[in-house]
């Protein structure tokens, strides 16, 4: 092999190492079929809960921010599927992750999130949760069935509707 095609193949090789690792680091630490242990943590009303206070229920774990043009998209459709499913067993838990509450704030009232639980990491990502969940890019998401088991995680609010539907029996 002359010493340019080695050079280049070394290259890409380091490339696709790199590119490899880079993935692997972004991957959030729970992966679906994990079992979640319970914990604790404090919405942005004050309010200390638990995981297992939404035992039973299905829930969106949602890591969000003001800034990210992809999660500001995908909160419409939330939204829409809160408004739908919320009767029928269904929560959402929204983490902020922003550099300032006033920015958050406003977004959570343009975009028109009613659910009422909310939590805010002003840290970005080295907040407590999103170091939890080993969060390194947004938007990330989280189904949680009502036994505390990841059903899903970054789902198209397509593949969620569509897991909520299954789970409901509807077709």
């Amino acid at each position: 092999m002359p010493i340019g095609s080695w050079k280049t193949a070394v290259a890409i090789g380091i490339l696709l190492l790199g590119g490899v690792a880079y993935w692997k680091y972004r991957q959030p630490r729970f992966v679906a079929g994990d079992r979640l242990a319970d914990f604790s943590f404090t919405l942005a009303d004050g309010r200390q809960v638990h995981l297992s206070d939404w035992k039973g229920k299905y829930v969106l774990i949602h890591f969000w921010g003001s800034w990210c043009g992809p999660c500001r998209e995908e909160n419409r459709e939330l939204r829409r599927l809160y408004a739908k499913y919320r009767h029928v067993n269904f929560d959402i838990i929204s983490i902020g992750i922003e550099q300032t509450r006033r920015a958050w704030e406003q977004a959570l009232q343009t975009d028109s999130l009613v659910w009422p639980h909310h939590a805010l990491e002003l840290e970005r990502f080295q907040g407590p949760l999103a170091k939890h969940f080993r969060v390194r890019a947004i938007p990330t998401t989280f189904l949680i069935n009502p036994q505390g088991v990841i059903m899903g995680v970054n789902l198209s609010p397509y593949q969620l509707e569509h897991m909520l539907r299954k789970a409901k029996g509807e077709n």
